[in-house]
């Protein structure tokens, strides 16, 4: 079980693994309750449940144990809802368990990726609760291996639900302490609770009452306790009345205590018992906690580690420590519910769609079960969320342009976590939460993509954190960041032989915070920042000093002071001519790192990404293996992703402010440097890199301005999945320029992919669509691609494709009515007889086609002369490829009689031409072996034993000793390609 790191010694990090390992597998209570989204702890208590969408029914499923049990619904609340029956709080607790409930199940733009069901009466996983003590907590953790975690049982797990029951020594407990680090899901418990007793379902309260602390935080005037929940909470001004005077049982529940400042001195806060006296916020906190104001309600209060001691321990009955999801279970129970809500896959979902979301949760429960890193990072529920929402991202995305970037999916998240969050609210510096986090862990983050690292060890903890600590200010946030926030960020390793070094809880955060230390322009030299402090303060005492210059060359003729003070003006505009090449060097590193050549030949980055989450199927690396192949394309496009003007909007708001001017000159810099690299030509994966970078920038004017540079698209072998087709889609739709080439060869493309790819399709003069399953559907957007108006496509290739005889009547349909197409090769497409005689009857409506290739399609005489005798009657068209068909010898005559002359055509079926070698004899043996790991070898084995013969009885027919020689030469190639194909070497 985890436990809560607020007092630990300043020379072990290791000892923070403790709290992040995966839990035992000793029997434990578990709940199905809530929703498990990120929260955004510290922030407005009310703004937080629009991020966390809440949903339960009024008889909720509860796992116990391995049993089942259905809650039925509770009693009726007794003694104190009697005494109010005669007056109208009935009624106003009835309108303020309708208005939370309503309030606090609505469901943000987060959650309706989910699909429209993802909200009321769904299902959803509660972290686990532990029972602590305060010398638990302020005493340091020994330090244990991951080893001896596993083997810890887990004891003192309590539920939510029981959190107000008597301790162990009988009493009965009035105030509770729940808390837990950024992530671990407090504000989710918390809304939990505030939805259940809004259903019925929390019934040893009859009224709850929430508050935000920091909200409480920014009320600086005198308030009384009374006046403070009606200005909230309007519908019970006729129930404050009785409080204290009555038997109601109240819960007040006050979330994020570590954004009030507490003095439980009597010298710094008075007793009040007066609910009626107006009183400073936190005097009113103290007071309820110190039971000197209304005794008789329960109190349940959530924080940081950092500030548990805050509160006095003789004010508090029980502590209890969020653990998050500490068993893979809970893990695969989140991962089963969020991902195979109905509609989680689109509007349009349908039955394939269902069994690919199975097949989604298997394959991420199989990594689960695997020990492997992500069981560790999903310990906490913010970062099953986030698994979820990338998952959600790159398997169901089909709008175009996509309606999410992954940066923006991860600034969200960080949004969801620490928006609103300052470190330490007692530090007068009042940091944000999130500008320390990038400051200090995106520096170690960027050091380790620098170096290609991804472990760290405790001295690379202490070299970054620890060495340029001067101040206790500085040693004080410290502290706060090791207890409260370091491992959300930063988990042991699980690698064995590494159990003592910690890696980034999901690895692409490594790089994101890397882009944001970069970004943000932490990365600078000590000359650049002490440069920058002085420009800043010369800046502010310019306008001061000009006053008093101005003054004194009035009384005094000293005349040389304002020439002085002009040179000292200087210095602030050459330092902001010099910030302006850290720019430069911004867009330069951005530019290095995306065209890194060593990385040129890894997936795309979207295929690792995928690989990182569902892990990679088939044999595990060996513990010994060495692991030297770490690769960080994401954090070039991250970067770029950090610059759109949305992500900068978010991260204003955790205090990470990017200039708009900034962003600019970045953007100017990079045309000098990212265009230019990529006009070099790109392998297919890294094309497809650059590509997202682009979708990722979210700057329209720079991507049209890099795509009319690419004439040709290679993205042959990468696996088009719909989020990738959305970006190709998105980014070459910013521009109208004719594309030469488009090669989506063996890219694993279906008719839905097509159809994203439409408006792409049209504007591509050579299209390459081989290797890709496409049938009959898949041609029947084809046929409405060649007969639109602006279509420009004139040479298609559709080879090793299923087409069949339906497909072919699509094709035969296009090409009568289409004007562009001069090039068509069906090769290996299985169209049989009846799809050549299909195509061959509508051929004649066409007027333009050139060249036609209906080879290894199984055609016998009759239909390869019918294709010929129409051929030969065509415009245009001169060239018709029908090798290694079904063709005899006399087939083979016939059509060599309609070989090619001034009325004639050109028919390619055997290597020989009469007594003579074909003149496409090497064209027909590439094309061969070009295709031959996708061609029945047996089959192409005996059409080259068949073409063999026939070049040996032509070369006995010929007496020219050049023929023989030519004959020779040809018999000797198929030779060669017959031996390899028997050996295996081929």
């Amino acid at each position: 079980a985890m436990q809560c790191q607020s007092c630990l010694p300043w020379g072990s990090w290791i000892q923070l693994r403790r709290g992040s390992l995966l839990g035992s597998s000793g029997t434990r209570r578990v709940y199905l309750c809530a929703a498990s989204v990120p929260g955004t702890a510290g922030s407005t208590f009310l703004r937080k449940i629009l991020h966390v969408s809440i949903s339960l029914s009024r008889c909720s499923v509860r796992y116990q144990g391995g049993s089942q049990e259905r809650s039925v619904q509770p009693r009726s609340s007794g003694h104190g809802m009697s005494q109010l029956r005669n007056v109208a709080s009935s009624d106003a607790i009835k309108k303020h368990q309708k208005s939370l409930s309503a309030w606090f199940s609505h469901q943000p733009n987060e959650e309706r990726q989910f699909g429209p069901s993802f909200s009321l009466d769904a299902v959803h996983v509660d972290p686990v609760i532990r029972e602590s003590s305060l010398e638990e907590i302020l005493k340091p953790s020994p330090d244990l291996t991951i080893q001896n975690q596993l083997q810890q049982p887990c004891s003192q797990v309590i539920s939510l639900q029981n959190l107000f029951d008597v301790d162990a020594c009988g009493r009965q407990v009035k105030n509770v302490v729940l808390y837990g680090t950024v992530g671990t899901g407090k504000s989710t418990l918390i809304k939990k609770m505030v939805v259940d007793w809004c259903h019925g379902l929390l019934p040893r309260f009859e009224l709850v009452i929430p508050f935000s602390c920091e909200d409480l935080s920014h009320s600086h005037g005198p308030i009384s306790l009374r006046h403070l929940i009606t200005k909230k909470y309007q519908h019970l001004r006729d129930v404050v009345p009785v409080l204290g005077a009555s038997n109601l049982k109240v819960l007040f529940i006050l979330n994020g205590l570590e954004r009030l400042n507490l003095d439980f001195r009597l010298a710094g806060t008075e007793l009040c018992c007066d609910p009626n006296e107006p009183v400073p916020p936190s005097a009113i906190v103290v007071n309820l906690l110190r039971k000197y104001l209304l005794p008789e309600a329960s109190i349940i209060v959530t924080t940081r580690p950092s500030a548990v001691r805050r509160i006095p321990g003789k004010y508090v009955g029980r502590y209890a420590e969020i653990c998050g999801f500490s068993d893979t279970n809970l893990q695969k129970m989140y991962f089963q519910m969020r991902l195979s809500q109905p509609g989680c896959s689109g509007e349009n979902s349908g039955c394939s769609n269902s069994g690919e979301q199975e097949n989604l949760v298997e394959m991420l429960s199989r990594n689960l079960e695997r020990h492997n890193q992500i069981a560790a990072a999903c310990f906490l529920p913010s970062y099953c969320w986030l698994v979820c929402t990338t998952l959600h991202f790159l398997y169901f995305t089909r709008t175009v342009p996509p309606s999410q970037t992954l940066t923006g999916i991860y600034t969200t998240f960080l949004r969801l976590n620490f928006s609103g969050e300052v470190l330490d609210s007692t530090d007068p510096t009042n940091i944000s939460m999130m500008k320390y986090v990038a400051k200090m862990v995106g520096k170690l983050a960027y050091e380790g993509v620098m170096s290609r690292k991804t472990c760290f060890s405790e001295d690379d903890l202490q070299q970054c954190f620890e060495v340029e600590m001067k101040t206790e200010s500085e040693l004080n946030l410290l502290e706060v960041f090791r207890s409260d926030v370091f491992r959300f960020f930063l988990t042991p390793c699980v690698q064995p032989g590494k159990e003592h070094t910690f890696v980034f809880t999901i690895p692409a955060m490594q790089e994101y915070l890397a882009a944001l230390y970069v970004v943000l322009g932490e990365k600078k030299t000590l000359t650049q920042r002490l440069g920058k402090e002085l420009s800043e303060v010369i800046g502010r005492v310019s306008e001061d000093i000009a006053i008093v210059v101005s003054i004194i060359s009035k009384v005094l003729p000293l005349r040389f002071l304002p020439v002085l003070f002009n040179l000292l003006k200087i210095f602030p505009r050459y330092f902001s001519r010099l910030s302006s090449k850290d720019r430069d060097a911004i867009a330069h590193t951005m530019a290095e790192e995306l065209f890194k050549e060593e990385d040129y030949y890894n997936d795309d980055v979207l295929d690792q990404i995928n690989s990182s989450i569902l892990g990679v199927e088939g044999p595990m690396h060996h513990p010994d293996e060495s692991h030297d192949d770490e690769v960080f394309e994401l954090f070039p496009i991250f970067m770029g992703g950090i610059l759109s003007r949305r992500n900068r909007a978010i991260l204003e708001q955790l205090g990470c402010s990017i200039k708009n001017l900034a962003a600019f000159e970045i953007a100017k810099a990079m045309k000098k440097t990212v265009i230019r690299k990529s006009r070099k030509g790109l392998p297919p994966s890294e094309l497809m890199d650059y590509l997202f970078f682009l979708h990722e920038f979210q700057n329209e004017r720079f991507t049209a301005e890099a795509i009319r540079s690419l004439r040709t698209v290679n993205l042959s072998s990468v696996r088009m999945t719909p989020l990738k087709c959305s970006v190709l889609a998105s980014v070459m739709g910013t521009t109208g320029h004719e594309v030469e080439e488009l090669n989506l060869t063996s890219c694993n493309l279906d008719t839905s992919s097509l159809r994203i790819l439409f408006p792409v399709l049209l504007r591509c003069k050579a299209l390459h669509l081989q290797l890709n399953s496409l049938g009959s559907d898949a041609c029947k957007e084809i046929r409405d691609l060649l007969l639109h108006d602006k279509c420009v496509v004139s040479n298609l290739r559709l080879t090793n494709n299923p087409v069949g005889e339906q497909g072919a009547q699509y094709l035969a349909e296009a090409l009568a009515g289409n004007r562009s197409l001069t090039h068509l090769s069906l090769l290996h497409t299985a169209l049989g007889d009846r799809g050549a005689e299909v195509i061959a009857q509508h051929l004649a409506e066409n007027q333009h086609l050139q060249e036609l290739n209906l080879g290894y399609n199984s055609l016998t005489d009759a239909a390869a002369l019918r294709v010929v005798e129409v051929a030969k009657k065509h415009a245009t068209l001169d060239k018709v490829h029908l090798y290694f068909n079904d063709i005899s010898e006399d087939g083979k005559r016939a059509l060599h009689s309609l070989r090619m002359d001034r009325d004639g055509v050109r028919a390619l079926v055997f290597l020989t031409a009469g007594t003579d070698v074909s003149d496409y004899w090497s064209n027909i043996l590439n094309v061969v072996q070009r295709n031959l790991p996708f061609w029945d070898r047996e089959r192409v084995r005996q059409h080259l034993v068949l073409i063999l013969q026939d070049l040996e009885s032509s070369r006995r027919q010929t007496a020219n000793p050049w023929r023989k020689a030519k004959f020779l030469r040809v018999e000797s190639e198929v030779k060669k390609m017959l031996g390899k194909l028997q050996h295996g070497t081929l």
